[in-house]
């Protein structure tokens, strides 16, 4: 690499808060752009861009503008859209699967059509694309159901239906919402993991896995949120299911984006639960998740800049090394999310030694911030085990007053019983 490398990373959360940073810290990186960004990330040193994450035509043009090295993209309905397709036209090096390749997370019937013709294990199910052909359909499942929007839903268009008044009912309200199809799903059982794959065309290296806790309330309860907090490593996870989830489904999976001449290069998030006859794929999605982004990249002593870089420029992608630290971080939301989130005011945050904060949707003075979405920032801490990470940030939390806001409590605690 001659010369150091200028970075624009798209997206505006804790995902791409976490990815800039890492990149920051790279010594191959020169400067790091971020679009549209926010307030935060002036403590990390990155530069934010007025340009809406949407705005492809603008994006391009800054990219081209400021001879950009490569552009990262983290949000999901960026890549739907096409952004990959636009500049790999204009000749401009960027991070993340073709629009093609994106509706394996933008459809979630192309997503089980890809897993059933490549032998992907997954849970047995059926797609609809009416309330009535759904509602008869509801015959051939169990219950509890899981009933999936098909479409982009950011982590939340799922439902686990415990009975048939409670299916009929969301899958009525589902189409009425403006759902043009449905996936009825078995719903599996088991713990869950989120596996992280950096793909480029028929390379692969995978990240350090994460579990990350969807539901807004503590004990999994509740509804689906974009991700509660997070934690790494995996004390529970041993090296034979580990295993098994790479040759059953990480293989077929790759095997798959070349025989379908996907031409994939990015990440590729594989959400998996180990069931009792094995892995089984939940979904997938094809970037990096929000909150594990923020305890895996951390994890990792591999330059995270010079693997991306590697996989754009389809070199050889170095091996991942992990570091000794375990990582657990919460997400602090306003009250009412994930339905109807309150603007909060967040004032000055304190200062520890023992977290540090990386901040997602918020806006204003660094004194005196504001949200503008429903989960503000998470709380990290990294030590040598779990449960001193976990006590770091809720003494933290707990040490807070900031009105109408809330967390979970037990995040790691599902790792630290083991």
């Amino acid at each position: 690499m001659e010369n150091k490398l200028s970075i624009l990373v798209v997206g505006s959360g804790g995902r791409e808060f976490a990815v800039a940073k890492k990149f920051k810290e790279s010594p191959l990186v020169e400067e790091v752009y971020c679009a549209p960004g926010n307030s935060g990330m002036q403590t990390i040193g990155v530069k934010n861009v007025n340009l809406n994450e949407m705005d492809l035509d603008g994006l391009l043009a800054f990219a081209q503008e400021h001879h950009i090295s490569w552009t990262f993209v983290g949000p999901e309905n960026v890549l739907c859209a096409g952004i990959v397709d636009k500049f790999t036209k204009a000749g401009q090096k960027i991070f993340g699967p073709n629009q093609r390749a994106a509706q394996l997370e933008g459809s979630k019937e192309y997503a089980l059509k890809f897993m059933d013709k490549y032998k992907v294990p997954t849970a047995m199910h059926e797609t609809f694309d009416s309330p009535q052909k759904c509602i008869a359909g509801l015959k051939n499942f169990s219950y509890p159901v899981v009933i999936k929007e098909d479409g982009l839903a950011g982590g939340k268009g799922v439902t686990i239906a415990s009975d048939e008044e409670v299916a009929q009912k969301t899958i009525r309200a589902m189409f009425s919402g403006g759902q043009k199809r449905l996936v009825l799903e078995e719903c599996l059982v088991g713990p869950e993991y989120s596996m992280f794959v950096v793909v480029s065309e028929d390379q692969y290296r995978i990240l350090p896995m994460a579990q990350d806790h969807k539901r807004v309330g503590n004990g999994d309860q509740g509804p689906n949120t974009g991700g509660m907090g997070s934690y790494c490593p995996l004390p529970q996870l041993s090296k034979h299911d580990r295993q098994e989830m790479i040759e059953k489904i990480v293989k077929p999976t790759i095997q798959g984006l070349i025989a379908g001449q996907y031409h994939y290069h990015g990440v590729l998030y594989i959400g998996l639960m180990m069931t009792s006859s094995g892995p089984k794929v939940i979904e997938y999605n094809v970037r990096l998740g929000d909150p594990e982004t923020e305890v895996v990249l951390p994890k990792m002593k591999t330059d995270f800049a010079q693997l991306v870089d590697a996989a754009i420029n389809e070199d050889v992608m170095p091996e991942i090394e992990e570091n000794n630290q375990a990582i657990l971080g919460v997400v602090l939301c306003a009250e009412g999310y994930p339905k109807n989130p309150m603007q909060i005011k967040l004032g000055k945050l304190l200062q520890s030694d023992k977290v540090y904060i990386d901040y997602a949707n918020v806006s204003g003075d660094l004194s005196n911030l504001q949200n503008n979405s429903g989960r503000i920032l998470m709380v990290i801490s990294e030590s040598e085990d779990l449960k001193r990470s976990q006590t770091n940030v809720y003494e933290y939390l707990n040490s807070l007053n900031i009105p109408h806001t809330f967390y979970r409590y037990d995040i790691g605690d599902k790792a630290l019983k083991v």
